[in-house]
């Protein structure tokens, strides 16, 4: 690629999980301690993003246990927060205009609270429900968020996706690496070691309501309508890239743990190394989008991070387990670069702003229903055989299927789609 070109694709990376369309207009100048309270807020918000998924992983044996959950259920439990990741994503766009951003959000923030705290009711039934209400906020949030931070950090937008990215990260280490720990210091169970993470989003709540209930909705630009997105083949490459690559990092969350714990790993161990594995991911986040707007073509990169992501799933299911830790060093490094090249590929591939928002909106909605599979299946799986064994060959289907999505989504093309005023579409 071009000087130029780079330049904007850097520019647009922010746009990679902005489905708002329009966008809205931008915000009058806030003051220089409310810019740093926002900052602080939106990297508190999504730290919040991830421990409902985290946390629920080390704890499944005991649940599973103590409610008589079978393992068809409990791939179910595992996957509901990823099918409303797919879901309720595709409402953000439409919420975040009539109630405004912060507002939103705000929504977001409480249903993630209500939804964390009333998983430590010990109720199975209520635990369905409330993981559902939990995944539904976090979804919308995570559309919305990326949204904010252009709007009100357009100057600092790399910094701030960094910390956002940081944020997210720790929070799914911390929930993976503490859930256990805390359960055994508090002594209070299963129950109350999930109501627990609800501590930080009251917090958070607390900290964002008084500046969202500042600042009302705002009018939007003129509407523009991308026509010809959804019959893209490339446009379903890199859906299909995005989607899988989920599918694969689910599992880990979801699965990994008890996977450790199956193969005579403690509780705590195992959770120390599925939240080595997120926190690792911090590094190639930062470093993969660099890499793949300075190449020519991203379909080596993708190619590379697919084939070690299996081959460290593939390890941590059959490598002796003293070599665990660096295989989930390789773990996080590999899912790390995937999920960050995924957003990366969304921008490279689209020709300005608006058809970025639009594929960024296709590639999370049908991306995150596709990535529900991945966990089910191995729940499934599981419960046919009565082993994690099985899942070794779902890795690798997967893989397969990444790989070809891969060599589509990173050749260096846009998408055939084009954004018009609306009053200009046909």
């Amino acid at each position: 690629m071009s000087a130029a070109a780079n330049a904007s694709a850097d520019a647009l990376l922010i746009d990679a999980e902005y489905n708002q369309t329009p966008p809205p207009l931008p915000t009058p100048t806030p003051t220089r301690g409310r810019r740093v309270l926002l900052a602080i807020s939106v990297v508190l918000i999504a730290f919040n993003l991830r421990p409902v998924f985290s946390s629920l992983s080390v704890v499944l044996p005991e649940i599973m246990a103590s409610t008589g959950l079978s393992p068809g259920g409990a791939s179910l439990l595992t996957t509901l927060p990823i099918i409303c990741l797919g879901l309720f994503a595709m409402l953000a766009p439409r919420l975040g205009r009539r109630f405004g951003t912060e507002r939103t959000l705000l929504g977001c923030m409480v249903l993630i609270l209500v939804g964390t705290l009333l998983r430590g009711t010990g109720s199975l039934p209520l635990l369905f429900v409330a993981t559902a209400v939990a995944g539904g906020g976090i979804a919308v949030a995570n559309v919305l968020l990326s949204g904010l931070v252009k709007r009100d950090f357009a100057s600092q937008a790399a910094l701030m996706m960094g910390l956002y990215t940081m944020a997210v990260c720790a929070g799914a280490a911390s929930a993976a690496g503490f859930t256990v720990p805390l359960e055994h210091a508090l002594g209070g169970g299963w129950q109350l070691a999930l109501a627990l993470w609800a501590l930080p989003a009251a917090l958070v709540t607390l900290l964002w309501a008084p500046q969202a209930w500042r600042v009302a909705p705002m009018a939007s630009e003129s509407a523009f309508t991308v026509r010809g997105l959804w019959r893209d083949p490339l446009a379903w490459q890199v859906t299909l890239f995005m989607g899988l690559q989920s599918a694969l990092a689910y599992i880990v969350m979801g699965w990994l743990a008890p996977i450790l714990r199956e193969r005579g790993l403690s509780g705590e161990t195992a959770g120390y190394v599925v939240s080595l594995a997120v926190m690792v991911q911090v590094v190639t986040c930062l470093i993969v989008p660099t890499l793949a707007v300075r190449a020519r073509n991203q379909r080596g990169l993708a190619v590379g991070v697919t084939l070690a992501t299996v081959a460290a799933m593939l390890a941590c299911h059959f490598a002796p387990l003293g070599q665990v830790w660096g295989w989930a060093v390789l773990l996080g490094i590999s899912q790390g670069g995937s999920f960050a090249l995924a957003l990366t590929l969304i921008v490279l591939r689209a020709r300005d702003a608006h058809v970025a928002a639009q594929l960024s909106g296709m590639a999370q909605g049908v991306g995150y229903l596709v990535a529900a599979f991945g966990p089910l299946l191995v729940g499934v799986l599981r419960g046919w055989t009565g082993s994690f064994d099985a899942a070794a060959l779902l890795y690798l289907l997967i893989g397969i299927a990444l790989t070809a999505a891969a060599l589509g989504a990173g050749r260096n093309q846009y998408v055939r789609a084009m954004a018009a005023p609306a009053a200009e579409a046909p």
